[in-house]
């Protein structure tokens, strides 16, 4: 047994990311060190040569980083690692610039590293790493991992490498995209005359206002949080906390703006919200790109997370005539599924996670939440140019009357092993039970439908992706709803005295 990796490296692995708490607290003691960044980053370029069949020193290698506090720090470490290969320092960059980092012409990188940890609290920071090909699977994470465990790097205050204006070229890129899409009779400035709000939650992506909207003649007064500050000070920056969306739409509707758009920390996902002030993100996110993506994309299929809505299922193929492919949780996991239907000759144009990871077949299948908000907004201003309204084209799509999400912790060891065997225990408990009716096909947990004299709605059980948890989300169609469901289960969670709330 390899200690090292399994003490050090192993804990730090989140599915294909890398993250870890690099600021000490009180509960939380620091794991991530800039010596464990570099051993790391020298991991990955072990991977990168073998991957590429170049030895490191023809090997092109970009670096960005969030806001976070440790992120220069970090950098450091990760350059060392990296030391041997061309390693090109691109700053304050968002995830999804490091990616295209490997498809531009002017940058064309072998690799890229990303050092960030999404939205996780202020005292956290991680790594993600791609290629041409997209962000790297588990296994290729587990190698990089167990190759770092046996490296040693030293680690200098400060490691110079060449710099590469990273946001220039995707903010140029972006700004293209937008004037082939809007059309508009003045061409370089196709979004005169609309009023778009940016909240970056102070993380990467505050460029997105002044170095992409802004230029192409957008309104962007009234925008929020744009400077970057790791200790996250104004709101989580996370497009699926309630606090964070409250704050664009109060931004939006205190400036009368059109339209407003929201990042997470380190901008690979998106949401938006109306001109009233009305929410976009999860289901209505989902339809709304749906919709716009429908007109060029008839009867394509739509991979999504396993926790939707069975309106938005309703939206999807019957409003849109489309086809709905609700899959497992975990972001990588439905951007693969998208893949793999494109591959098998089924067009599948987006697929797209709950959170606001959204990846669309014409940009790589890369989860880049600007992408997102680039498309709404180019709808937008072709609407507006129309006298109509970018809300009217998800018109239709209903909404339940209630949702709530239980969280059962497994207690002792081997929760995998135990979870599995509530999921199976539970399938058998509804098979019994005439008011519940088992949803086949499901591709995660067991999702049950509800549909009598009591309630209408529906529920989901399954594992969680990496933690001793047990989720189940719930939703009904009249107020009360949930709670008639939760009754339902109460007999079942009563026998397992391994799982608490």
């Amino acid at each position: 047994m390899n200690e090292r990796y399994e003490k050090i490296f192993k804990p730090l692995q989140n599915g294909s990311d890398v993250r870890g708490s690099a600021i000490a607290t009180e509960k939380e003691p620091k794991n991530l060190t800039p010596e464990i960044a570099a051993d790391i980053a020298a991991g990955f370029l072990a991977w990168l040569e073998k991957k590429t069949g170049k030895p490191a020193s023809e090997l092109k290698v970009g670096v960005g980083h969030d806001s976070r506090l440790t992120a220069d720090i970090l950098k450091n470490g990760v350059l060392s690692g990296l030391s041997g290969a061309h390693a090109y320092d691109c700053g304050l960059a968002s995830t999804p610039s490091l990616f295209i980092s490997t498809i531009l012409p002017e940058s064309a990188f072998d690799g890229a590293v990303m050092i960030t940890a999404s939205h996780l609290p202020f005292n956290r920071n991680g790594l993600k790493f791609f290629t041409k090909d997209g962000g790297l699977e588990k296994a290729d994470i587990t190698e990089i991992l167990k190759t770092a465990s046996e490296k040693n790097i030293s680690v200098s205050e400060s490691v110079s490498a060449e710099s590469f204006d990273l946001v220039s070229a995707y903010s140029s890129r972006m700004m293209d995209i937008i004037k082939e899409e809007v059309n508009a009779d003045d061409y370089d400035h196709p979004l005169l005359g609309l009023h778009i709000v940016v909240d970056a939650g102070n993380g990467a992506s505050g460029f997105f206002a002044s170095r992409i909207l802004e230029p192409l003649g957008a309104d962007i007064s009234g925008s929020v949080y744009l400077d970057p500050d790791g200790n996250f000070p104004n709101h989580v920056p996370n497009p699926e906390n309630p606090v964070a969306m409250a704050a664009i739409s109060s931004a939006v509707i205190s400036s009368g703006a059109d339209l407003g758009v929201i990042f997470d920390c380190d901008g690979d996902r998106g949401a938006a919200v109306f001109s009233d002030g009305s929410e976009v993100n999860r289901n209505t996110l989902i339809a709304l790109m749906a919709a716009i993506l429908q007109e060029k994309n008839p009867g394509a299929t739509i991979v999504t997370d396993s926790v939707t809505s069975d309106e938005l299922a309703v939206f999807l193929e019957k409003d849109l005539g489309m086809k709905h492919l609700r899959f497992k949780r975990g972001y990588k996991n439905v951007i693969n599924k998208g893949i793999e239907l494109n591959a098998a000759g089924i067009n599948c144009p987006l697929a797209i996670e709950t959170s606001g990871h959204g990846a669309l077949k014409e940009n790589y299948f890369s989860d880049d939440g600007a992408y997102l908000c680039v498309k709404i907004i180019c709808k937008a201003a072709r609407l507006r140019a129309e006298g109509r309204s970018i809300k009217d084209l998800i018109s239709t799509l209903g909404a339940p009357a209630e949702s709530a999400e239980i969280r059962y912790t497994i207690k002792g060891d081997n929760f995998a092993e135990y979870g599995k065997q509530v999921l199976t225990d539970f399938e058998a408990f509804a098979e019994k039970d005439p008011r519940f009716h088992i949803v086949s096909p499901n591709y995660e947990g067991v999702r049950i439908s509800f549909d009598d004299d009591e309630v209408q709605g529906w529920m989901l059980i399954r594992m969680s992706l990496h933690d001793p948890v047990i989720p189940i989300n719930l939703e009904a169609q009249a107020a009360g709803g949930t709670k008639i469901i939760e009754g339902r289960l109460e007999s079942f969670f009563a026998e397992h005295d391994r799982l608490y709330r």
